[in-house]
């Protein structure tokens, strides 16, 4: 069968760009910090992801000192993090009951209407299609997977509310369960939110399908991966100085 995502590494910077992501990410795993100690690491970046995620949904970045988190896209986000590495192996079998899942915790808070995608035949097979690429569907390099996840799921806006947390939740599970960053290390929703704008528009040159939109959202993807595993790194350093 032919791969339906292998015409995107001939885009223009896209290889490059996946090869600099994986190398990025794959650095971070040989951090020194994070040959032993690499849940420090991962607990950090799942919150910090977390909170970067709440933010580009409209939420607050402060977790409260008493740890009670009354904001409803917060808090859903951070239920997200919490639960996220059990939710991989659903992801890898059944990619549609994980996104459910991933809706129910998202949105639990903010609509009684959860875990359910829209009724329509367009999300129905695009959700299709995608449940089939995370499956095994595709053999490019995993950042293009990566990408290909979050960039659809942000377009397709599959569900009532919170479809950015669901994506970026979606995005992070895609990094772990291709080997990519499998211990979550890496922070790109930082990145992300450091360049909401240049975010905003790439997603919808992605979602426009020219072959110019789908190269713009790559890049952007593989160079926020990128970014992710420099802030992953400065979580290490600081672990060795404190």
């Amino acid at each position: 069968m032919t791969d339906p995502l292998a015409p995107l590494l001939s885009l223009p910077g896209v290889a490059d760009a996946a090869s600099a992501a994986k190398d990025a990410v794959f650095q971070v795993h040989r951090h020194r910090v994070n040959l032993r100690g690499w849940a420090t690491t991962a607990a950090e970046a799942s919150v910090r992801a977390a909170r970067a995620s709440a933010a580009l949904e409209g939420g607050p970045t402060d977790i409260p000192e008493s740890g009670e988190v009354s904001d409803p896209v917060l808090a859903g986000s951070l239920r997200i993090a919490e639960a996220l590495g059990g939710l991989v192996a659903t992801w890898q079998r059944a990619p549609l009951q994980a996104l459910a899942r991933l809706h129910v915790l998202a949105a639990a808070d903010l609509t009684t209407d959860v875990g359910r995608p829209r009724v329509s035949e367009d999300v129905s097979q695009r959700l299709d299609m995608l449940g089939s690429l995370v499956t095994g569907g595709t053999s490019v390099p995993a950042p293009i997977v990566v990408a290909v996840v979050h960039g659809e799921l942000l377009g397709l806006a599959p569900f009532g509310v919170a479809n950015g947390v669901v994506a970026r939740a979606a995005a992070r599970m895609t990094s772990i369960s291709t080997g990519l960053d499998p211990k979550g290390l890496g922070v790109p929703e930082v990145a992300c939110l450091r360049r909401s704008a240049e975010y905003e528009a790439a997603s919808v040159a992605f979602a426009s399908g020219s072959l110019e939109g789908l190269a713009q959202w790559i890049l952007f993807v593989c160079s926020s991966l990128e970014a992710g595993a420099r802030e992953a790194k400065s979580i290490a350093d600081a672990a060795l100085t404190s």
